[in-house]
Order: structure tokens, then C-alpha cells, then sequence
């Protein structure tokens, strides 16, 4: 079974395209190497998933499906073995968060504040 596939229909990735796209960009591991979307896996297979903001999903194959489940079934077609976050990674995550929320408000001001921007100026 493909990766990219079993990675969209385990509902790692919300598709096929963007799990394909994890894979291309090297974000995909499985035992220890570097995988492309048409590696084969199979049952025990230890995958690691490189995420946003420095974080890391492991994940150990349980069962190779090639076809669509519900989410609910397609938790069990893996055991997530990924450690719990640590108090100070949990800190560095939430200080992160509000970096970005910061830089994202002080870039271009969007539709409502174009708006609140003309009255004033049509006001003075």
C-alpha cells in the first residue's frame, strides 16, 4: 500500500495531495529514512511526521487499508506513540502562537479596518 494513500485514509493528512506534498518536501519518515509517497508499507512500520511550529507525530502502522473509513475506524489503523509535550515545550508553543497573532495584526489592515479607516478620514 502507497504511503501518501494509507497517510490520507488513516486521516493523518486531510488528503491525498497534501500528504503526497508532506512526503515530497522530506516531512515523512518511516523507520528512520526519508520516504517518497509511493513508498510501500506494511503492518508495524514506524512513521514520523515533522508538523508546523517544530513538533513531531510518531506513529506505529497497525493495519495497511487502502480504503476509506470513518475517523473514528481510521484511529485504530494506528498507535500514536508520540511523547507527551513537556511544560516547557507547551510554554514555547504559546509564546509562539502570540508572536505570530502579532505579526499577522500588524501586517495590512483587512476589510473591516479599510472600512473603520475611510470613516475616520471622511470624518476629518
Amino acid at each position: 500500500m502507497r504511503l501518501d494513500v494509507w497517510l490520507d485514509v488513516a486521516c493523518l493528512f486531510k488528503t491525498r495531495s497534501e500528504a503526497k506534498r508532506a512526503c515530497e518536501n522530506g516531512r515523512v519518515e518511516v523507520n528512520n529514512q526519508t520516504a517518497k509517497p509511493n513508498r510501500l508499507i506494511r503492518d508495524t512500520d514506524r512513521i514520523r511526521i515533522r508538523r508546523p511550529l517544530g513538533r513531531r507525530q510518531d506513529i506505529v502502522v497497525r493495519l495497511a487499508l487502502s480504503k476509506h473509513v470513518k475517523k473514528s475506524e481510521a484511529r485504530a489503523l494506528y498507535d500514536d506513540v508520540t511523547p507527551k509535550p513537556s511544560v516547557e515545550n507547551l510554554e514555547m508553543l504559546r509564546q509562539e502562537r502570540i508572536y505570530r497573532a502579532a505579526v499577522r495584526s500588524a501586517g495590512t489592515p483587512d476589510h473591516r479596518q479599510r472600512r473603520e479607516l475611510r470613516r475616520l478620514k471622511e470624518q476629518g
